[in-house]
């Protein structure tokens, strides 16, 4: 049976929508530079909880406390097994410790028990869909995760990540479904591109859209005027072109 977010997207991605994110991703990529490299060579596990410890985190807050963790303990059999106090010590860069590191230790017991070792490499055997599904079957792990730890990681799977800006980028843009959050998003707008692109494909789509929103589509004052993907944007055309400066 088809979930909501699955319905959703086959509903709402048009031929006229697909072309649109098409071109989108094409300008974007030739503003900003593809491909892009691949920022990083973790293995599937690793990624995991790299991912984990970056919600609500600024990138060099959650790197500290991903190299402190791994500068500590020289497993992550030892991380699911420590003292969880430990473990929030190490990760006290981030945001909510308190939280996070029992969450972490929970995904790898959890892990663990299904598994019967603390190895991701198998998830490249399976379909995208299928490795995602089981990712989330974990509790603590989301959309946004779970495509991390498939498209960031080794294992380099076509899966599509949706941060915070992208996921701006893309309501601006009339991608997505008038107030659709962020985790139903990642099926609608991976249903959006082509189903043969390539990993590197993939996540320079991600890479470019997120850009974007830091660097121009900014969430308080969007930069429209030198946006270039302004005419294909509603909300842009509406600041721009009609005067209305309105910020979804």
């Amino acid at each position: 049976m088809a979930t909501r977010s699955e319905t959703t997207a086959s509903t709402w991605n048009t031929p006229g929508l697909r072309a649109r994110a098409r071109e989108v991703h094409d300008r974007l990529c030739e503003a900003y530079g593809c491909p892009v490299p691949f920022f990083s060579e973790k293995d599937p596990l690793s990624e995991l909880v790299s991912a984990l410890l970056s919600h609500r985190t600024r990138n060099r807050d959650s790197h500290r406390a991903y190299l402190d963790l791994r500068a500590r303990f020289p497993t992550w059999e030892a991380v699911r097994d420590a003292p969880t106090g430990e473990i929030q010590d190490c990760v006290s860069p981030c945001t909510w410790p308190e939280q996070k590191a029992p969450r972490i230790q929970a995904v790898l017991r959890a892990i663990s028990a299904r598994l019967g070792s603390l190895n991701l490499d198998a998830l490249a055997d399976l379909p995208p869909t299928e490795a995602r599904a089981w990712l989330e079957s974990i509790p603590g792990v989301g959309p946004k995760t779970s495509a991390a730890v498939l498209l960031f990681s080794r294992l380099r799977v076509a899966a599509l990540p949706v941060d915070s800006h992208h996921h701006r980028v893309a309501s601006r843009l009339g991608l997505l479904p008038p107030g659709v959050a962020v985790g139903p998003s990642h099926a609608i707008l991976a249903d959006q591109l082509p189903p043969d692109w390539s990993a590197q494909q993939v996540y320079d789509n991600h890479e470019v859209l997120m850009i974007h929103g830091q660097r121009c589509c900014l969430h308080a004052r969007p930069r429209c005027e030198r946006c270039p993907v302004l005419d294909l944007c509603p909300t842009g055309r509406n600041r721009v072109w009609e005067g209305e400066p309105r910020t979804p």
